[in-house]
């Protein structure tokens, strides 16, 4: 008998993962995912992190050419979108097992209040989409008194 360590959530992660990453958009209660809604098929993944200066958005764009990603911000909104194109090397090759995401993908990220989107700055490098938001200087706190009347 063997003996197997439990995760208690590891199913609920499983799932999840399924939920996020399902190319054919698998729906949840029979409801077409939101992804797919508007018209997308895919979500990559996205690291974020905070520097004292700046925050920065690491989004995971395997085989996605910097012409077909495009990041904008309005409202407030950093959105980054774009395709990924599936290309069959040759006309012989049979697919067995396709587990990579293709088509067009989307992620949108609110921009905390202290973010200077005029400054937002964005490279692609060995498959990884880095965008950089600079933070804005903030004035020293003065403390100013209000008279109640």
């Amino acid at each position: 008998m063997n003996i197997v360590n439990w995760t208690p959530f590891r199913e609920m992660e499983g799932f999840l993962d399924r939920y996020y990453h399902q190319p054919s958009g698998f729906t949840l209660n029979g409801e077409e995912s939101a992804l797919k809604s508007k018209g997308f098929d895919w979500r990559p993944s996205a690291d974020i992190s905070e520097t004292p200066k700046s925050y920065v958005i690491k989004t995971t764009l395997p085989e996605v050419e910097k012409d077909d990603v495009e990041v904008t911000v309005e409202n407030g909104i950093l959105s980054i979108s774009g395709e990924r194109r599936f290309e069959k090397d040759e006309e012989t090759e049979t697919q067995h097992r396709i587990e990579s995401m293709y088509g067009r993908f989307s992620r949108n990220f609110a921009l905390p209040s202290d973010a200077d989107p005029s400054r937002i700055s964005a490279k692609s490098r060995n498959g990884v989409l880095k965008v950089t938001i600079p933070k804005i200087k903030e004035a020293a706190e003065k403390t100013v008194k209000i008279s109640v009347d």
